[in-house]
Order: C-alpha cells, then sequence, then structure tokens
C-alpha cells in the first residue's frame, strides 16, 4: 500500500488529546526506514471527536503494516528503543494504552505481564513447570542480569501486579501504575540497550587498546 494510499484510512483508539475513544481518520503519510530499523510509516491523523491532529508511526516486520499505530506526538512518554524484543514492546505499549485509558488496574497487570515476558526472553525458566515469577527474578539477579537495586523495583512491580490481577477490593491508584510503567521503561532499558552499549563501548575500547599496543611495539 502507497503512502498517498493511506489517507483517509480510519483507526479505532483513545485520542492523546481528549482522552475519549475515537475513530482517527489518517490525512497523510509518509514511510522510511530499512537500515537500522525495520520500515515505519508515519501517520498525520485527526482525532474524530475534537478534531485536534496528532502523529502515529506503524512498523513493517515483515507482513506489511501492523494495522495497530502507536501515537508518538502527543505523547508523555518517549517510545521505547527498536532493540526491545518487539512482543516486550509490543506488552508495554498495551500498559501504556490502559494507563491512557485511566484502566490502572489493567495497567498494573500489563506491567506484570511485561515483566514476565523479559524474564523469559532472558531464558529465565526451566523445562519443566514454569517457575514463579519471584524465583525467575531472583534467578536473574543471581545470574547477573539486574542488580540488586533493579531485582528490588522488579520485585515491588510483581507485587503490584499480583494485587491487580486478584480481587482484594482495592484499587490501584493513577500514581502507582504510572510510577509502575516508569520503572518497568527502566528495566527494559538497561536490560537492552544500555546493557548492549556498555558491551559494545568495552569491546571498542578493547579493540583501540590491542591496536594501540600493536602500534607501540613497532
Amino acid at each position: 500500500m502507497s503512502d498517498e494510499s493511506r489517507a483517509g484510512a480510519t483507526f479505532p483508539l483513545v485520542c492523546p488529546h481528549c482522552e475519549k475513544p475515537t475513530l482517527a481518520t489518517v490525512t497523510s503519510a509518509a514511510s522510511g526506514g530499512g537500515h537500522q530499523e525495520p520500515p515505519y510509516l508515519l501517520e498525520l491523523a485527526r482525532c474524530g471527536h475534537c478534531q485536534d491532529p496528532f502523529m502515529m508511526v506503524e512498523e513493517d516486520f515483515g507482513e506489511g503494516w501492523d494495522g495497530d499505530p502507536v501515537i508518538l506526538w502527543p505523547q508523555k512518554r518517549r517510545p521505547l528503543s527498536f532493540k526491545v524484543p518487539e512482543a516486550l514492546r509490543r506488552e508495554h505499549e498495551e500498559a501504556l494504552q490502559c494507563f491512557s485509558s485511566k484502566a490502572y488496574t489493567a495497567t498494573a497487570v500489563m506491567v506484570r505481564r511485561t515483566l514476565e515476558g523479559v524474564c523469559l526472553d532472558q531464558g529465565i525458566s526451566n523445562s519443566g513447570r514454569r517457575p514463579p515469577l519471584f524465583k525467575m527474578l531472583e534467578q536473574m539477579k543471581n545470574d547477573g542480569k539486574i542488580d540488586g537495586r533493579l531485582f528490588e523495583w522488579a520485585q515491588e512491580l510483581r507485587v503490584l501486579g499480583n494485587q491487580a490481577a486478584h480481587f482484594t477490593g482495592t484499587e490501584v491508584s493513577r500514581q502507582d501504575a504510572e510510577d509502575g510503567l516508569a520503572l518497568a521503561e527502566a528495566l527494559l532499558d538497561y536490560l537492552y540497550v544500555l546493557s548492549a552499549q556498555f558491551d559494545a563501548f568495552k569491546a571498542r575500547r578493547a579493540k583501540d587498546n590491542q591496536e594501540g599496543d600493536k602500534g607501540s611495539s613497532q
């Protein structure tokens, strides 16, 4: 589908301006990417309720545009890096959508799902019955994948998610849901962005030092 043919397409979503469910209409689009990141389609759309414009993005992971646009602007939070696995980005995005819809209990449940997905993506499981999330997080700490502070963050998110997943009569507050999103995002950045960047930095430094040693010995 060409960029021009996207004009007029509609998507059901929650407007980032009026925060009401609406049918947004695409007014223009432009595609890009395909080198260091998946092909993407930027779409300028307009809310069918308040008529305010906003920017969305769709991604192509080999099966065409996914039909599930993510709002880029206006957005209080930056989008996750493409270095975070797609499945985890989708879980986190759904948590953000729950928050935007003021479904704070559902937000906490999705944050817990994201945590569980992180553990499984990091290979923290066994061949038999899946261990409890507490044990998986503990194993990540023991394996050196997260430090003590991140383990403490993750455990608090797990507890919040457990409280949200069971009928206790206690609602998850907006502040707890927002903090949960921020901590989950920090954990994803640490594991998939900052750790990879630090490993690349160390490898580059080691290579430079080796080349420097060779030069000084000549």
